[in-house]
């Protein structure tokens, strides 16, 4: 068996808690989805994403059954949860928190910012989705709001972004900064221009830094990897689009308390 590869985040190196940023090796996916696909949303065989998931799972310490990724529609709602649920009932969110042990708190991504979240004190976790729309309407609010009806405290919240879609990889058109600028003009500084006109380039790893530092959590960390350019470890919706690809894998990042 091939051994799944994990990046992890220094920042989350805390006592009882452990932790995983799952890259696409060490898996039993073929063709597109190779190797590691986490997507159950994917088109790829159910059996294959099962036992993906099951190696991620056994990598985290917890049972297969006990790693709970809900069925993310790009919202601003966090769940608080204490047990998992049945395969056919996941809830649709993009966000988990919990306090409870031997429970792994994940979300999938191949792009979008995937948001790992712990509080050590108070052991309590959370795993969030972020996107360009999560990131903006208050994800990353929702879920600390989350942690701290468990008891945590955002003064001692530390937040890892894992591997998302990089500023020089990320065009948008010209409708998509006007929605950022309404809402806060300052926002304005993560758009860049393109080299096509009325395009502009969009640092959505730093927008969700500073929505991160803007909550006044206790530390963040960007592990720096971009989705799009690094084919070898990650999976890309946009890379597959660009290329035609009929699909593309997932990736999973997930929490759990020792």
């Amino acid at each position: 068996m091939s051994e799944t590869t994990v990046l992890t985040a220094g920042n989350l190196a805390l006592p009882g808690v452990g932790h995983a940023f799952f890259t696409r090796q060490g898996g039993v996916s073929d063709g597109v989805y190779a190797s590691l696909n986490g997507g159950v949303g994917s088109r790829d065989a159910s059996e294959k994403v099962a036992e993906n998931r099951a190696r991620m799972a056994k990598r985290l310490g917890v049972p297969h059954d006990r790693l709970l990724v809900p069925f993310q529609i790009h919202s601003a709602d966090a769940l608080i949860v204490s047990e998992p649920w049945e395969a056919d009932a996941r809830p649709r969110c993009d966000g988990l928190v919990t306090r409870e042990k031997n429970l792994a708190l994940g979300v999938t991504g191949a792009d979008c910012g995937m948001l790992l979240f712990a509080d050590a004190e108070a052991r309590v976790i959370g795993a969030c989705h972020a996107g360009w729309k999560g990131a903006l309407t208050g994800m990353i609010d929702a879920t600390v709001s989350a942690m701290e009806t468990l008891g945590a405290q955002r003064a001692r919240i530390h937040v890892a972004l894992g591997p998302a879609i990089g500023a020089t990889s990320y065009e948008v058109g010209p409708e998509f900064s006007p929605r950022f600028v309404e809402t806060d003009a300052s926002y304005a500084c993560f758009f860049t221009p393109s080299t096509r006109a009325d395009h502009a380039m969009f640092n959505l790893p730093g927008f969700i830094a500073a929505r991160a530092a803007a909550l006044g959590v206790a530390s963040f960390e960007n592990l720096g990897v971009d989705t799009y350019a690094d084919d070898a470890r990650c999976y890309s919706y946009r890379r597959s689009v660009h290329r035609n690809e009929p699909d593309y894998g997932r990736l999973v990042s997930a929490i759990t308390l020792l």
